[in-house]
């Protein structure tokens, strides 16, 4: 039997979360903390930009299969049992996209394009939007697929020092999102129920996943994609962190 991309986001959080999930009537508008993911604050386009100038004509076709291969392999490492970090699982996507590709693909070339996620700094609206959550006494973490090592460096080219309480790597936990195990990480790293946390996604899957575990949870679509087919929509969406500003300051 073969499962396309969103049957298997479905049976395998569904099937593990449904127990946790809590009715919308439960829950109430008093959370304490917002854990969000690498990519609502960090921004990825430059990554990808670089494998234009590196494969010309052939940038957009790399960088989708390189990003489709990245996160099945999370998901299937996952469902295998078989961990291995988000570091080594991008490494992996990308040489599987150029040999897939039948593009050259050196090691000095595979270096600089993996550097990539270690130059990342923040979308031009996020840092003044933290600041600003911070400043309404709110714990701000990263709960991210990324390891330790890439969000602490986003935190430094981003300048944001002292913004974040804590960053939640999938590494503690060695599942990848949308696994239940990933998403509890924040109530128990911050000692909070689920009704006090709100947690802020960049891709669509990763906000169902949230929103099938129990989060409150809001939506950051900077790409202006359509919510995923899998029973269950974000509390709230906007296009940036100010829209998710907007929304705190409305509940």
């Amino acid at each position: 039997m073969i499962f396309n991309r969103r049957q298997f986001l479905a049976a395998a959080v569904a099937g593990a979360a449904a127990a946790s999930v809590f009715p919308a009537e439960a829950r109430t508008a008093n959370f304490k903390a917002i854990a969000f993911d690498a990519f609502p604050v960090f921004d990825p386009r430059p990554i990808f930009k670089q494998l234009e100038t590196l494969f010309p004509g052939r940038g957009n076709e790399i960088a989708n299969a390189w990003r489709t291969r990245q996160f099945e392999y999370t998901w299937l490492r996952t469902a295998a049992g078989k961990y291995a970090d988000f570091w080594s699982v991008t490494s992996d996507a990308l040489r599987f996209a150029a040999t897939q590709l039948k593009l050259d693909l050196p090691d000095a070339r595979h270096r600089q394009i993996m550097e990539g996620y270690l130059r990342v700094a923040a979308w031009p609206d996020a840092p003044a939007a933290l600041r600003q959550l911070k400043a309404k006494g709110l714990k701000l973490s990263f709960l991210s697929n990324f390891t330790a090592p890439m969000l602490e460096a986003g935190i430094r080219n981003a300048k944001l020092d002292g913004v974040f309480d804590d960053i939640f790597s999938t590494d503690r936990v060695r599942v990848f999102k949308p696994h239940p195990s990933a998403y509890r990480m924040a109530m128990e790293e911050f000692g909070l129920k689920r009704e006090e946390i709100l947690f802020v996604a960049f891709a669509g899957w990763d906000a169902a996943g949230a929103k099938m575990f129990g989060y409150e949870t809001f939506w950051v679509n900077r790409l202006g994609l359509p919510p995923e087919e899998l029973g269950v929509a974000a509390d709230g969406v906007g296009r940036t962190l100010d829209d998710l500003v907007a929304y705190v300051e409305k509940r």
